[in-house]
């Protein structure tokens, strides 16, 4: 029986993303001067979350001194697009807090996205430490759509990609802009903790059914593969 991931119910997106980056420093206390692999994603939730990551972060100085940051998805546009996951942080987290940029490895989705794809795949694997034969990152922070997809791994995938071993791949997505590049599957089973921030109530419905016996939307499926994830979510289970 795959084990039921810890749920934390907040009132307000304001109060989900505070506790999130609250608990968060306190792991990046404990882990001391241990170097930190770290998958972000992008989200209006977590505009929020960066934003209070940073106040802790001038709170506690130096916790995140050891930390690299990787990206679980990516929009095929230029690091200044609006749309862009890199831009979301850089402008919340990294700017404020002055993160050096060689502590950063975006995903460069300016370039095709294959290209963009295979050099994330490759950039990846050269730093991060592997678990059979797929690097396992300290930690993934997730956001959920309401269609339950997760990073940019949408539901009606065929097997083989969903069973695919590639770290990163290309993918068009069903919502603009559709070209993309994302950790696939064996990546997110792969991660050491996984942290999915849920905020919105158009989204209960697709949690409930991601949470529940039997389901099949793409938050469901990694779920399925993990011992443990951190759930945080203001839809009101």
């Amino acid at each position: 029986m795959t084990p039921r991931p810890a749920i934390a119910s907040f009132e307000s997106p304001d109060a989900l993303a505070r506790s999130a980056a609250e608990q968060f420093a306190q792991k990046l206390l404990a882990a001391g001067q241990r170097p930190l692999n770290i998958g972000l994603p992008g989200g209006r939730i977590y505009s929020l979350f960066f934003s209070c990551l940073a106040d802790e972060a001038r709170r506690h100085p130096g916790i995140l001194d050891n930390a690299r940051f990787f990206w679980g998805d990516e929009r095929c546009v230029p690091p200044e697009h609006p749309e862009s996951n890199f831009r979301l942080a850089k402008q919340s987290l990294f700017d404020p807090l002055q993160i050096p940029h060689e502590r950063v490895f975006r995903i460069q989705g300016e370039t095709k996205p294959d290209t963009a794809a295979e050099l994330a795949e490759k950039q990846i694997r050269s730093l991060v430490p592997l678990l059979n034969d797929v690097p396992a990152l300290d930690y993934v922070f997730l956001g959920m759509g309401e269609d339950g997809h997760v990073a940019s791994l949408f539901p009606g995938e065929a097997p083989e990609q969903i069973t695919s071993k590639a770290v990163y791949r290309a993918v068009v997505g069903p919502k603009p802009p559709p070209d993309r590049v994302t950790l696939g599957y064996a990546a997110l089973w792969a991660a050491k903790n996984l942290w999915v921030l849920v905020s919105g109530s158009g989204k209960s419905g697709a949690l409930k059914q991601s949470l529940g016996p039997g389901g099949a939307t793409p938050l469901a499926r990694v779920l399925s593969r993990r011992d443990q994830a951190l759930i945080f979510t203001d839809c009101g289970l």
